[in-house]
């Protein structure tokens, strides 16, 4: 009994090497560059965009996509490797079955012999945890784990902002080629016109030549953007985790609704919001924890193990006699090693120190992503207002070049002129919009938005 209570006082008096965790001081701003500080507050996706369309696709993504399925094999992964680790503070139990049959000469001693034996044994292991390595290893493990789990819903940040940034620029190629065949038409009819005015002597050929060569122009834009629209139809399949199929629409670019304020939050929420971060920082746990591993490495090791068993030459009456057990302990511990239990233990502080800086590195560059995204979304939407008056005043230039054509003060190719401004403002007009969407997206993803 005195030896195993001395045991037990050994064991429980274990203690855990290594530096215990603490999190980095990291000094952030109390608003974000180039934005005013405002509350924090949580954005669901549902409540960021309102295309039904665009909201059956993201849910789509999440279920089937590729990326989806990969990530949540990676956490399959990281919880059985948690699993395992987990495993060695328990006792490991295994059990042996034996039967012998032999038969032993007449000039051997003993003597003659003939008949089988049956042989069971239960042993039992145990390694005690004194220094704290196999906590350790449980510790790294588990952040491990929950990095994982992270990089998880990073995954799926990522994937909700590219499909709808891939959805806001199909409907901004659908914007385009509508204008592109808008325009082509009304210079189809122009070409058209002249080429009959030519043939009557009431037209000049540098009119004609003009409008055809514009119209060659403008038509050979519509091919060129249909193969855009399909390039960009198979990129969100793939996301989508299907074979390449035409894509379903839903409103139209110039009907997606911006929600009234974009509620960016304070900079230090991004600590406890954004996955990379998070990520970064259960990394940087394991990491603290493999340093412990390493310095436990330093330290012997008490392995314990048990047997109980038995042997009888029948099977019936094997647990009655021929009991047999045994109780040890095992001390192992390095002595000379080289320096390499040393150089272990400075290769785990060396990565400690790369993921702490890593650490702090994706936290200044979330900053940087938030400032960009919101000037952008500012800036932006100032110039789809001037982008809109442009278009406006082009649709006038139009109107007023055909009236003074059509009363004799002024030659068709400013009326041309007119129409080909008016063309690359509409396109211009359309670009921008998809872009103050794509930089809402962005915006979205840089502040880890809510995706459940």
């Amino acid at each position: 009994m005195k030896r195993v209570a001395v045991l037990a006082l050994l064991i429980l008096a274990g203690c855990t090497v290594g530096p215990k965790y603490q999190r980095p001081t990291i000094t952030v701003p109390d608003h974000y560059y180039g934005a005013p500080a405002n509350a924090t507050a949580e954005v669901q996706w549902a409540d960021l965009f309102h295309d039904p369309t665009l909201k059956s696709l993201v849910d789509e993504a999440v279920n089937n996509g590729f990326d989806a399925r990969i990530a949540a094999a990676r956490v399959e992964q990281a919880r059985a490797r948690y699993g395992i680790s987990r495993s060695q503070r328990y006792p490991n139990a295994g059990y042996q079955g034996v039967y012998e049959y032999g038969h032993t000469s007449t000039f051997a001693s003993p003597s003659d012999a003939t008949g089988g034996i049956v042989i069971a044994n239960v042993d039992v292991g145990w390694e005690a945890d004194l220094w704290g390595r196999i906590r350790r290893l449980n510790e790294a493990a588990r952040a491990g784990y929950l990095a994982t789990e992270e990089a998880r819903r990073g995954v799926m940040l990522s994937l909700i902002s590219e499909v709808a940034a891939a959805y806001f620029d199909l409907r901004e190629l659908d914007a385009e080629l509508a204008i592109a065949k808008r325009t082509t038409g009304a210079l189809q009819s122009t070409a058209e016109l002249f080429r009959k005015r030519a043939e009557g002597g009431t037209a000049s050929g540098l009119d004609t030549s003009r409008a055809e060569a514009l119209l060659a122009t403008e038509s050979a834009q519509i091919p060129l953007i249909e193969r855009a629209i399909v390039a960009k139809e198979n990129q969100i399949n793939l996301l989508l985790g299907r074979v390449p199929a035409p894509i379903q629409r839903g409103l139209a670019l110039a009907e997606q609704p911006f929600p009234p304020a974009i509620p960016a939050g304070l900079p230090s929420a991004l600590l406890m919001r954004r996955p990379d971060i998070r990520e970064a920082e259960q990394e940087l746990i394991a990491a603290n924890a493999n340093i412990g591993v390493a310095q436990a490495a330093f330290y012997p090791t008490l392995n314990l193990t048990g047997l109980l068993g038995g042997q009888s030459p029948e099977l019936a009456s094997l647990l009655g006699s021929g009991h047999t057990w045994s109780i040890g302990a095992g001390l192992l511990g390095p002595m000379f090693n080289g320096g390499r239990l040393r150089s272990q233990r400075q290769l785990a502080v060396a990565q400690f120190d790369e993921a702490r800086v890593f650490y702090e590195r994706q936290i200044t560059a979330a900053l940087g992503e938030v400032s960009t995204d919101l000037v952008a979304n500012e800036k932006l939407a100032e110039a789809e207002t001037h982008r809109a008056r442009a278009v406006e005043s082009d649709r006038e230039a139009v109107r007023l070049a055909t009236l003074r054509y059509e009363s004799g003060f002024s030659a068709y190719f400013e009326v041309l002129d007119a129409q080909e401004q008016l063309f690359t403002a509409e396109t211009a007009a359309a670009q921008t919009r998809r872009d103050r969407l794509v930089a809402l997206v962005d915006l979205y993803r840089a502040l880890g938005g809510n995706w459940q």
